[in-house]
């Protein structure tokens, strides 16, 4: 009778965990949509008529590596669904990498502007909207990279499988929503440059 109660606190604990990661990336989603109102009705007043610069290319790297790290991670929850921790643990380590390459490359096309003259304190505000909408990506990056880093963690120091499942789970979830956020971003931004 113990376990049955234990087992479904579990069950609810872990469904109002899903529900919270389910209501923030909501709020992620309203945030950029926000954003990109923002620019749109700021360009259309015509005080500036869009970027007027192209876009780094480090940008296009960054859509590759993100889409990688995505592919690395499903095949890391395939991999813990089947029990294979080691192919999950080097899966995780490779996404991890993928997700620090994006956020050098990100950093990279900041440089790549700032030698363009295209501060992020700008006469053009529109431009200044490329460092608002990677920026705020980054900072969500920095958070996914720290959550596939926990569930490396829980592969070192050996958790239940139901638990390594769950945040395997969650984490994929949260990645996915970020890697479909950046595509996202980079279409908006090259469909305005």
């Amino acid at each position: 009778m113990n376990t049955e109660l234990q087992q479904e606190e579990l069950q609810q604990s872990r469904k109002a965990k899903k529900f919270n990661l389910w209501l923030g990336m909501i709020g992620m989603f309203m945030m950029f949509a926000a954003l990109s109102s923002g620019f749109i009705v700021y360009t259309a007043s015509g005080v500036d008529k869009g970027i007027k610069t192209t876009l780094p290319n480090a940008f296009i790297y960054s859509t590759i590596l993100i889409i990688l790290s995505s592919v690395t991670l499903h095949f890391a929850n395939v991999a813990v669904k089947n029990k294979e921790y080691a192919k999950q643990r080097s899966l995780l380590v490779a996404t991890v990498v993928l997700g620090i390459l994006f956020f050098v490359c990100q950093v990279h096309s900041w440089q790549v502007l700032i030698d363009r003259g295209i501060y992020f304190l700008n006469i053009n505000a529109s431009q200044s909207f490329i460092y608002v909408f990677t920026g705020m990506h980054l900072a969500h990056i920095i958070a996914g990279v720290i959550v596939l880093v926990r569930c490396f963690a829980g592969t070192v120091k050996p958790i239940p499988h139901g638990d390594n499942l769950f945040r395997m789970e969650l984490a994929t979830i949260f990645w996915h929503f970020l890697d479909l956020l950046w595509i996202y971003i980079y279409v908006f931004l090259l469909l305005n440059q």
